[in-house]
């Protein structure tokens, strides 16, 4: 399996590494499609910038970025999750197909829009991927669960513990008594 992540990855990330590139470079080519995108997202999320040019670079530099991290295998989870954030606008922005008049040109934009799909899919399943490692999911429950063992543990010997020095105690207080007793007994005047 070892082997086929270090093909895949960099096969799955090299669209992202071109396309980031090439967008990074030259920006308006693809800012009037991105626009009615990019400014609702950048409405809702007030630490973007509002302008269209300055979002593209950014999701740009992103995909360079992250697909360059995740064709080397670095970071690879993190840079899937940042590369399946930044498709889903550039997909919506660069292949709306339901809104092309042209009967060829609809079919080749819903070719590209699902080919995205299909990479979106394969991000999800590389940020999934734990290299044969249990999930954080399954660390956690397990975490969890020899946490509480120990925890149970701890109390059940302090129990014993506190149980044992009570029962020392209470053993303790009546050879006491019964050595006062019997001293009492010696000096009472009774037969």
């Amino acid at each position: 399996m070892a082997v086929l992540r270090k093909f895949a990855r960099p096969l799955l990330a090299s669209m992202f590494i071109s396309g980031g590139y090439a967008t990074l470079r030259h920006p308006e080519a693809v800012e009037p499609a991105a626009k009615p995108v990019a400014l609702p997202i950048a409405a809702r999320i007030k630490a973007l910038p509002d302008d269209p040019r300055q979002l593209v670079r950014i999701n740009s530099a992103v995909q360079l970025g992250a697909g360059t991290l995740l064709a080397l295998g670095r970071f690879p989870r993190g840079a899937a999750l940042a590369l399946a954030a930044t498709l889903v606008p550039t997909t919506l922005a660069g292949h709306p197909y339901w809104t092309i008049e042209d009967p060829d040109e609809r079919a080749r934009q819903r070719v590209h829009f699902f080919k995205n799909l299909s990479m979106l899919g394969g991000l999800l399943l590389a940020a999934a991927d734990t290299h044969g490692k249990p999930s954080l999911a399954y660390r956690t429950r397990r975490g969890t669960r020899h946490a509480a063992d120990t925890a149970t543990d701890r109390v059940q010997a302090a129990w014993d513990g506190l149980y044992a020095g009570a029962e020392s105690v209470t053993d303790s207080v009546k050879d006491h008594l019964d050595s006062v007793t019997d001293g009492v007994r010696d000096h009472l005047p009774i037969g």
